[in-house]
């Protein structure tokens, strides 16, 4: 029996799916950031901010799991201290801050620049609108 193929994404679905993810698991001050003009280490940033170091790591936890059936992620860094997680997906790179450190590093005002992606009410990760 065969497995089934993967499930396709382009970089601003993934981006939006890991943003909405991220806002499951209460995540706060979610951004994506599309940097495709600005640079070529990826086509979008996903910002977002957890409390503590266990709600960081709950997040990225969920965006990896959300995320396994369109592929796994190139790299993940700092899960096991969850002060910054970095899940880089190739196309998309997610930070999840805990809050000093996001203050304190400003990916937001380092990418001022870079046009913000509204995150819609029916992302995929939310599934079909009943």
């Amino acid at each position: 029996m065969q497995s089934p193929a993967k499930q396709r994404l382009n970089a601003k679905e993934r981006a939006i799916m890991c943003a909405t993810l991220a806002l499951d698991k209460k995540a706060f001050d979610v951004k994506i950031l599309e940097i495709s003009r600005l640079s070529s280490i990826a086509d979008y940033l996903v910002i977002a901010t957890g409390k503590s170091d266990k709600q960081a790591q709950a997040i990225a936890d969920s965006i990896k799991q959300g995320l396994k059936k369109f592929g796994k992620a190139l790299d993940v860094e700092g899960l096991k201290e969850g002060n910054w997680i970095v899940i880089d997906y190739g196309d998309v790179i997610v930070h999840v801050f805990h809050e000093e450190l996001r203050r304190y590093y400003d990916l937001d005002g380092l990418w001022h620049n870079a046009p913000s992606l509204d995150i819609p009410d029916d992302s995929p990760a939310k599934g079909p609108a009943v």
